[in-house]
């Protein structure tokens, strides 16, 4: 008995020995902190988060592939909670919500049957489902079922719908469905997004220069969610007022409404959302991402640097704006007139703009005040310029130096200047009483609209090509004849003749005729011998175009290695990202256009803003994928729209001509509720092959 007693004490001993050993060569330690961080969460297990359960996402939080606020259930107090645990700031990640790419649905043509299918991803691996659009959704709901947090539900119209106060960004449904249909996006994805090539987009969007996504914002006016409508337009466009007022809306050329019918009246609906939020008398939130710690330096603030620096400040970045002139604005405050677009109504937009959080310096220049070698030593880690095109261009004929004779943005600006009570750095522009206007494009007509409200009864343009060939915007055109401008095309300016006092009195301009076609696909005029002609003229405005002033090149040292085009214009070295010679510096608008559309100035605000991103966060400055950029897709162009019952556009509500020449109050008002209500059901609310037929409004 002892013995067999004695014999287990020593096996016993031995397994110890052996265990003991064991466990030092086997050991698998453990972080205590895991468990700490496990006990924080909210025990779901959902897999929301995207780890196999709450232990693998303490796991993951410890070992520093997650953040302290991982869990999208347990909300801000598990996240303080875990942050404490790990000795972290908490953070303020931009929540991940999943977002619907298609509006196609039931309306999409039908190519097969399937009979006993009723999975998505099943029907995409059989000849890629039941619908001619090959990249629309399917319809069967996979998505739906995938998300265990009830957030979406396919929609009467047979495509998804997600519940955004429902919805965590789980990741689920992106993963549920095989043509990508839903996209699970953080507030800044969407701002940094642009239009590629297998985006289920409308032909407006496409042609859109800030790629507004259009029909969503005119299906909202319809539905009488007009703060979704301005929210829309501003996740791509920060100046809607202002571009609700001046924008020659090319989108429109493009309306597949317009193939049988009128096109829609997308800038007026625009404007009327725009309307709505400044006469309501509260502004609609803009969120901003968590702020990164880095600093952007926007020189100028017409529309590309506002542009930039709003979306800039939304990505979380610190912004700062330098701008020459008294006030901010740029071209659309000094060279746009009072009566196309109020002081009042600009202002209150860049307010909104600046309360976000933007500081702004004005009456200070690039080469004069400050260079880029200041910029980088006070502390930004890039720098934006949006310098616009103040230069105007000269007319090249004998005379052109006599008094009397202007460009035509020296003399908008000047008329702002005082219009607004800025200080005056200039001697007052006389006012003639025969005023010529030679140029076609929208500051000539600019100002002879302003001439005639200064009261000047002889006002006439010079062009040298005809009516057709003009430039400038159709309706503005026809505004002026309706406000007693004389027209004189085919006739280019030869000479301005003054009297003995060195003052213009007359203008010699030749009769012309149109050829072959230029480099702008336009015909050349050619002049027509001994067609010269004289004209009464104690007023002269040069408006044949502007460019920008490039001449700080040769005013620092880091600006003079600054590389400008031969039209002196900042050169990029691709379009697509805006980022010049010099790493950290970026340029759009008219700056790098030369003189060209606001909208396109916003655009172009919004893509450098892009590129800035990818450079303060380290990654490589690379256009979009698939980018669609300037291009239309192919299938989305159609030459005829069936089902399209014919419905009058609705006209521009404007002034009379007797009354709006006596002042600068606007000329063009927004369009009633119910007029805005019914053109939003002129919409055809197309996706990229489907629209709705045969309307009721």
């Amino acid at each position: 008995m002892v013995e067999a007693i004695l014999v287990m004490l020593g096996l016993g001993a031995a397994a110890g020995a052996i265990l003991g050993a064991a466990s030092k060569v086997f050991y698998v330690y453990e972080d205590p902190r895991i468990a700490k961080v496990e006990s924080c969460l909210a025990g779901a297990n959902c897999g929301g988060c995207g780890f196999a359960g709450c232990s693998a996402a303490a796991v993951a939080v410890v070992a520093g592939q997650a953040p302290p606020n991982v869990c999208i259930v347990a909300g801000a107090e598990a996240a303080a909670n875990v942050a404490a645990v790990m000795g972290m700031e908490v953070g303020a990640a931009e929540p991940l919500r999943s977002y619907n790419t298609c509006r196609g649905g039931e309306r999409a043509p039908e190519k097969y049957d399937y009979i006993g299918l009723d999975s998505c991803r099943a029907v995409s691996m059989l000849f890629g489902g039941k619908r001619e659009c090959e990249i629309g959704c399917l319809g069967y709901g996979d998505c739906v079922k995938a998300c265990q947090f009830d957030a979406i539900h396919l929609g009467p119209d047979g495509f998804p719908v997600v519940d955004e106060t429902k919805c965590v960004g789980c990741g689920a449904c992106e993963r549920a469905c095989p043509k990508g249909i839903l996209k699970v996006q953080t507030m800044s994805d969407r701002l940094l997004h642009f239009n590629r090539q297998d985006d289920r987009i409308a032909p407006c969007t496409q042609t859109c220069p800030a790629q507004i996504d259009i029909p969503r914002y005119i299906h909202q006016i319809k539905s009488g969610d007009y703060a979704g409508a301005v929210t829309t337009i501003r996740e791509r466009n920060p100046l809607l007022l202002s571009c609700g007022r001046v924008c020659p809306h090319p989108c429109e050329d493009y309306c597949r409404r317009a193939i049988e019918d009128e096109a829609v009246s997308i800038n007026q609906l625009k404007r009327f959302a725009a309307d709505w939020e400044m006469n309501s008398g509260a502004r609609l939130p803009v969120t901003c991402a968590p702020d990164t710690g880095k600093k952007v330096a926007i020189v100028g603030a017409g529309p590309a640097g506002l542009s930039c620096a709003f979306f800039l400040r939304r990505l979380g970045h610190s912004v700062t704006i330098y701008e020459m002139m008294p006030k901010l604005g740029g071209m659309i405050r000094y060279g746009i007139p009072e009566y196309r677009l109020p002081k009042e109504v600009l202002q209150w937009e860049i307010d909104g703009i600046l309360k976000m959080g933007i500081d702004a310096h004005t009456n200070v220049r690039l080469g004069r005040d400050f260079e880029l070698g200041s910029l980088v030593a006070a502390g930004f880690d890039a720098i934006f310029l949006g310098i616009g095109a103040w230069r105007d261009y000269d007319l090249g004929v004998e005379g052109e130096n006599l008094k009397g004779v202007y460009t035509g943005i020296s003399f908008l600006t000047q008329f702002a200047k005082k219009q607004q009570g800025d200080a005056p750095t200039e001697e007052p522009i006389p006012i003639g009483k025969h005023c010529v206007v030679v140029g076609g494009g929208n500051t000539a007509i600019d100002c002879v609209r302003t001439l005639r409200r200064l009261g000047v009864n002889d006002v006439s343009i010079l062009y040298r090509r005809t009516r057709k060939e003009m430039p400038a915007n159709m309706v503005e055109i026809e505004a002026a004849e309706h406000e007693g401008v004389n027209f004189h095309f085919l006739a280019a300016p030869t000479r301005c003749i003054g009297d003995e006092n060195g003052r213009v009195k007359q203008i010699e301009f030749l009769k012309m005729e149109l050829g072959e076609p230029d480099a702008s696909g336009r015909r050349r005029p050619v002049p027509v011998e001994g067609s010269e002609t004289i004209m009464e003229a104690d007023m002269v405005i040069s408006a044949i175009g502007q460019g920008p002033d490039v001449s700080f090149v040769k005013d620092g040292k880091r600006l003079s290695d600054l590389k400008i085009t031969r039209w002196s214009t900042i050169d990029a070295l691709d379009p697509e990202t805006l980022q010049t010679n010099i790493p950290y510096v970026f340029a759009a608008g008219d700056a790098y256009t030369g003189a060209s559309l606001v909208v396109e100035a916003i655009g172009g605000g919004r893509r450098a803003a892009r590129s800035i991103h990818l450079y303060l966060s380290g990654k490589e400055v690379t256009a979009p994928e698939k980018s669609l950029y300037k291009e239309h897709i192919p299938e989305s162009i159609f030459e005829s729209v069936e089902g399209v019952t014919k419905k009058a556009r609705t006209p521009m509500p404007e002034l009379p001509v007797e009354e709006r020449i006596k002042s600068f109050i606007e000329s063009d008002l927004v369009i009633s509720e119910k007029d805005a209500l019914y053109e939003a059901g002129r919409c055809l609310n197309c996706c990229r092959t489907c629209y709705d037929r045969d309307l009721v409004v």
